[in-house]
């Protein structure tokens, strides 16, 4: 099994899952809550995250995704809601605190 290295800011934590699972996995490996997650369907933006590194080991952000995020003025591809992403590769996320 291929695992790849979640690095979580700003707690500095490094969570390893398993290649292609939904961030969404975060919460079985750690006791800490590390992403706010809410609704889990991409409708709340609880889980909004800054990509530092490897954004194209998130996938393709859907339309509806896109749409959320811009209505957030989060438009411009640096930002994603971690309950759409699945982990294919390393990657650098940035907990956004206040949107």
């Amino acid at each position: 099994m291929t695992l790849r290295e979640l690095t979580i800011l700003p707690a500095d934590r490094v969570v390893l899952l398993p290649d292609a699972s939904p961030l969404t996995e975060v919460e079985y490996e750690t006791d800490q809550r590390l992403i706010p997650f809410g609704c889990r369907s991409g409708s709340c933006g609880a889980c909004v995250v800054e990509v530092l590194e490897g954004g194209p080991a998130l996938g393709e952000p859907g339309d509806d995704e896109l749409d959320f995020l811009e209505d957030l003025g989060l438009s411009g591809g640096a930002h994603r809601l971690a309950c759409q992403c699945r982990l294919r590769g390393d990657v650098t996320i940035r907990v956004v605190d206040e949107i």
